[in-house]
């Protein structure tokens, strides 16, 4: 179904035609924006803004056309096309890149409020400043209101060769932890992209705040990633166990017996999974956006897949600023909530050939950045200028610095894409054909004296942004099945997996935010999110008190 890179000759000469495509689409982007007749103005990017340039104003480096007191149009400036940032710059960032960790910790410092705890130490050696260990960072001076809070950044080893887990922490000093919420992050992105989330979030009593990159992405170790299977199932099986394998063991390091998982796209679809595999462990699950839900036929049985719909191109190409204005919602499908497309709609146009081709030939599109070298910024630039333009220019600064960072690295995780996703990003094993077994798996089997020791149920809520491309009819079909799962369980099981049944599904609209919801409305994200935390504790000191 799949092939996997050999060299870096051979993914040098796939990319070619790529690459040669992508900065024809530019040159063209350019010349016909200069090109414009002066009667008719040209329609402005949305603050599509160039990144990395602190001498010079941001707002006249994309100014729009306003009337002059004689009435005349000002000129704007010539448009960069999909890639904002200049060469000279890409260069210079290029040169003067910092580490991923020193990265990491850049965008970590605008959290307000939390900071950083530090173990002291007899041996002089670890309290110079370097690379790896630059000192305490406080992200804020002032005093917190609502802790006081400390953060750790550790690198958890896990078995076997070169894997670790680079983990991020929050915790209340002095305060009993008796629930833990995990984060994970979608596909080829870091845990600092939740950076608006961690100090809400970390402001409910009795819980700890955990982070993490998974395996292979982010900051985490990078060990090389390789499917043995000949099986197209067994395929997608390996390649998930890649990851919720390392999560698991992690787990079990921290000793951390149930916890709630809030996993964004591809971060949700690998926590269903997890919840499948390793039961017990979960007292709520929380998808944000997940990829995957909806089944795609063209994703489930074609080796070279064409989708009918979806716009995944959108995560690529649309300003991000438009995405955070508020609309009328409506599915991806073009459906309003709750309706099904109709059988015989036309199929949308399909991806182009060679798009499918790089897809399935597993080309990253991450080896686009690496093999660009000076001018990977730049090409960074056309994803990240879109995708934080609605930000102040310092954390949109801080965030594309640390997205290159990611990007730059050595390819890893990355490559397990195509094995689980068709291009669109249908997944190959669609979620709403489990999603009814979540919270249902038997933990530990019957014996002769003893019955088998069920789950019942816990709560899955699914949430997207206003505008999402992600459609959310795939989740309002995995809410309606996971509330048929409750009613059979409560049918047929026993009085006391009744008196425990905690099953429940919900699925909530995050408005003024697309895909990355967490981050275009973080306030409401988090709103949300902490309600979902106080109904869990809730059921934690419950639990407890009949214990």
């Amino acid at each position: 179904m799949l092939k996997s890179p050999s060299s870096a000759v051979v993914q040098s000469r796939k990319l070619v035609t790529t690459v040669a495509r992508i900065q024809h689409a530019d040159h063209n982007s350019a010349s016909s924006r200069t090109n414009v007749s002066t009667e008719e103005p040209p329609t402005p990017l949305p603050s599509s803004i160039p990144i990395g340039r602190p001498p010079k104003s941001m707002s006249a480096s994309r100014r729009v056309r306003e009337p002059t007191p004689e009435g005349k149009p000002v000129t704007k400036p010539p448009s960069l096309g999909m890639f904002p940032l200049g060469y000279k710059e890409a260069v210079y960032q290029w040169w003067n890149s910092v580490t991923p960790t020193i990265a990491e910790r850049n965008v970590i410092s605008c959290i307000p409020y939390l900071r950083e705890a530090v173990a002291s130490s007899t041996s002089p050696a670890t309290e110079v400043p370097s690379a790896e260990h630059p000192g305490q960072t406080e992200t804020s001076t002032k005093i917190d209101p609502y802790g006081p809070r400390v953060w750790k950044s550790t690198m958890v080893m896990l078995s076997g060769k070169n894997r670790g887990m680079n983990e991020f922490s929050v915790e209340r000093v002095g305060e009993p932890v008796d629930d833990t919420l995990v984060m994970l992050h979608g596909y080829g992105a870091g845990l600092g992209f939740y950076y608006k989330n961690f100090e809400n979030l970390s402001r409910a009593k009795g819980w700890k705040l955990y982070a993490l990159d998974w395996l292979g992405m982010g900051n985490s170790t990078r060990p090389p990633f390789r499917i043995c299977a000949k099986d197209s199932a067994e395929k997608i099986t390996e390649a998930e166990n890649w990851f919720i394998d390392a999560l698991e063991e992690w787990r079990k390091i921290r000793k951390i017996e149930k916890f709630t998982l809030l996993g964004h796209s591809l971060g949700g679809y690998l926590g269903v999974s997890y919840a499948l595999k390793y039961p017990g462990h979960l007292n709520k699950l929380i998808l944000a956006s997940p990829v995957g839900i909806p089944e795609d036929p063209y994703a489930v049985n074609a080796d070279m897949p064409e989708p009918m719909d979806s716009s995944f191109q959108d995560e690529f190409t649309v300003d991000q600023q438009s995405t955070t204005e508020s609309r009328n919602y409506k599915a991806l499908n073009g459906n309003t909530p709750g309706q099904q497309p109709e059988a015989n709609a036309p199929k949308k146009r399909p991806y182009p050939s060679w798009l499918v081709w790089l897809w399935d030939a597993n080309v990253s599109p991450f080896s686009i950045i690496r093999l660009a070298g000076p001018l990977g910024p730049r090409v960074a630039s056309g994803w990240t200028s879109r995708r934080f333009n609605h930000l102040t220019p310092d954390e949109k600064q801080k965030l594309h610095d640390y997205a290159y960072s990611i990007f730059r690295q050595r390819g890893s995780g990355e490559y397990a894409l195509p094995y689980l996703l068709a291009p669109g990003a249908h997944a190959r094993r669609p979620v709403i054909n489990r999603i009814h077994r979540v919270g249902r798996q038997i933990i530990k089997p019957a014996t002769e004296t003893e019955p088998a020791v069920k789950e019942t149920g816990y709560p899955v809520v699914f949430m997207y942004g206003e505008n999402d491309w992600m459609d959310v009819a795939g989740g309002l079909a995995a809410e309606e099945k996971l509330k048929q799962a409750k009613v059979q369980a409560l049918l047929h099981g026993t009085e006391e997996e009744k008196r425990k049944e905690n099953g429940g599904a919900k699925v909530i609209i995050v408005s003024k935010a697309g895909h990355h919801l967490y981050l275009d409305n973080p306030d409401e994200f988090n709103d949300y999110v902490r309600k979902e935390l106080e109904e869990t504790r809730e059921q934690t000191l419950r639990e407890k008190a009949s214990s």
